[in-house]
C-alpha cells in the first residue's frame, strides 16, 4: 500500500463518490482511494492504490479553483497568501510565485463554475479518509480554504473510525476552530460479528470512541447505518447492536445506506456460493422498523437521503418523529402482497418516493404499467428490484 505520492503534480484533482448531501459542494481530494478497502460490501476502490497527495497538491488544487473563480468574480474570492510551505518553526506563507489568472486548469475551470453557480457554501474533502493526513497538513488546508473563500459556510469530510480514534481531541479541536465543520463516519453495522463478517476492520468500541471525539471537537457528526448488512441470518443483531451504537453516540445525523450488493463488490462472490443470503425489501423494512424502535434517548436526524432506500421520504427528528416513520414502515409491513409489489417497482423506478405517492393516480398507473412489462410478483419481485437497482450503484 503506497503512503505519500512522490509523482509531479498534474492538475486539478477529484475522487469518484460523496455524500448526496454534498452534491452542491466543492470537492477537494486530499488523498486518494481508501486505506482499508477490504470491507466485503463496497464495491468502490476495488482494485486501486491508497495515497495521500502531497500538501503541495491539494494547495495547488484550492489555488486553481481560485484562480478560476476570480475570473468569474473576483469579488468571490479572498485576497492573501498563496502558497503554505513547512519549516523548522511549522507552516509559513508565501506570496504566489506567478501572477494570479495565469494558471489555467480545466478540471479546476470546470468545478469552480459548477461550485459559483451553487453559491459556494460548502466543501467536502476527500477520499475515503482525509483526515489520515498529518494535522498540520489539515490544519494549512483548512486555512487556505476560510482564507481563499470567506463565502464558506461547512467543510466536510468522510473518515474511518480507527482513524478519529487515534487523532487527539486537542487536534480535532483545532480542526474544528480552522474550520472542519461535519465529519462522516460508515458505521454501517454495530455489531462486532457483522462487522467482523464485513471485514470492516473496526470494532464497535472503537466506533463508539469515534463518534464521541468528533462531537467532543464540536463538529457534527453524520454517521451511516447499512440495513440489510447482516443478511437474512442477522438482521436482528444488525438493528439492535446498530441502534445502541446510535444511542450510545447521538450522532447529529442518521444516515440510512440499505445495502445493495453489485457484483463488483466482495459480498456478491459470498452470495453466488451461499455464505450471505440477502435480506428482501420486505425484510429490511422489518430491520429498520427494530432498529427505529429501540432509538432512545437521543435527538439525532433520520435522513433517508439515498436512491438505495426503500423509504425516500423516511426522515425525522428525534425523539419527536420517531412514531410517525415507524407508522410508514408497519403500513408498508401490512399491504397485500400485490401492494408491496407495485410500490417496490415504481420506487425502484423512481416513480415513488413514499407510500402516499400510492395515492397518486398517475403515478401508480405507470407503476402498475411497469408491474406488468417485468412480469413482476410476490415470487419473483426480489430479482427484479435487485436488477433495478443496479442502475444506481
Amino acid at each position: 500500500m503506497a503512503d505519500r505520492d512522490v509523482t509531479a503534480y498534474q492538475g486539478f484533482e477529484q475522487g469518484p463518490i460523496r455524500p448526496p448531501s454534498e452534491a452542491r459542494s466543492l470537492l477537494i481530494r486530499v488523498t486518494r482511494n481508501c486505506q482499508w478497502n477490504r470491507c466485503r460490501f463496497c464495491p468502490v476502490y476495488k482494485g486501486t492504490q491508497f495515497s495521500r497527495r502531497p500538501l503541495a497538491h491539494v494547495l495547488a488544487d484550492i489555488e486553481a479553483v481560485a484562480d478560476a473563480i476570480s475570473a468569474i468574480d473576483p469579488r468571490a474570492v479572498g485576497l492573501g497568501p498563496s502558497v503554505v510551505s513547512f519549516g523548522p518553526s511549522g507552516p509559513t506563507l508565501a506570496e504566489p510565485p506567478i501572477p494570479r489568472l495565469v494558471r489555467r486548469d480545466p478540471g479546476a475551470e470546470v468545478a469552480a463554475w459548477n461550485w459559483y453557480q451553487n453559491g459556494m457554501r460548502s466543501v467536502f474533502l476527500q477520499d475515503a479518509n482525509p483526515l489520515s493526513v498529518p494535522p498540520k497538513e489539515m490544519l494549512a488546508i483548512l486555512g487556505l480554504l476560510r482564507e481563499r473563500f470567506p463565502t464558506i459556510e461547512r467543510i466536510t469530510t468522510y473518515a474511518r473510525s480507527k482513524t478519529l480514534a487515534r487523532i487527539s481531541l486537542e487536534d480535532l479541536k483545532e480542526m474544528r476552530a480552522r474550520g472542519l465543520d461535519r465529519v462522516h463516519i460508515g458505521f454501517e453495522s454495530g455489531s462486532d460479528e457483522v462487522l467482523q463478517r464485513m471485514d470492516k476492520g473496526v470494532t464497535k468500541a472503537v466506533q463508539i470512541e469515534a463518534g464521541r471525539r468528533v462531537k467532543a471537537a464540536g463538529m457534527e457528526l453524520s454517521a451511516y447505518y447499512m440495513p440489510g448488512l447482516g443478511g437474512r441470518e442477522l438482521w436482528r443483531e444488525n438493528a439492535l447492536e446498530t441502534a445502541d451504537l446510535m444511542n450510545q453516540v447521538n450522532p447529529d445525523f442518521i444516515r440510512l445506506r440499505t445495502l445493495a450488493v453489485p457484483d463488483r463488490a466482495p459480498l456478491y462472490e459470498d452470495m453466488l456460493e451461499g455464505r450471505f443470503v440477502k435480506a428482501s425489501d420486505v425484510e429490511t423494512a422489518h430491520e429498520i422498523l427494530l432498529f427505529l424502535e429501540h432509538l432512545e434517548g437521543i435527538t439525532s436526524m433520520v435522513v433517508s437521503d439515498h436512491v438505495l432506500n426503500l423509504f425516500e421520504d423516511l426522515n425525522g427528528r428525534l425523539p419527536e418523529d420517531k412514531e410517525r416513520m415507524m407508522v410508514e414502515l408497519r403500513a408498508f409491513l401490512v399491504l397485500d402482497p400485490e401492494e408491496q409489489v407495485l410500490y417496490r417497482v415504481g420506487r425502484r423506478c423512481l416513480l415513488f418516493a413514499g407510500l402516499s405517492d400510492l395515492g397518486d393516480r398517475l403515478r401508480r398507473d405507470r407503476a402498475e404499467r411497469l408491474v406488468k412489462e417485468f412480469g413482476a410478483t410476490p415470487d419473483n419481485v426480489d430479482a427484479i428490484s435487485d436488477r433495478l437497482i443496479e442502475r444506481f450503484i
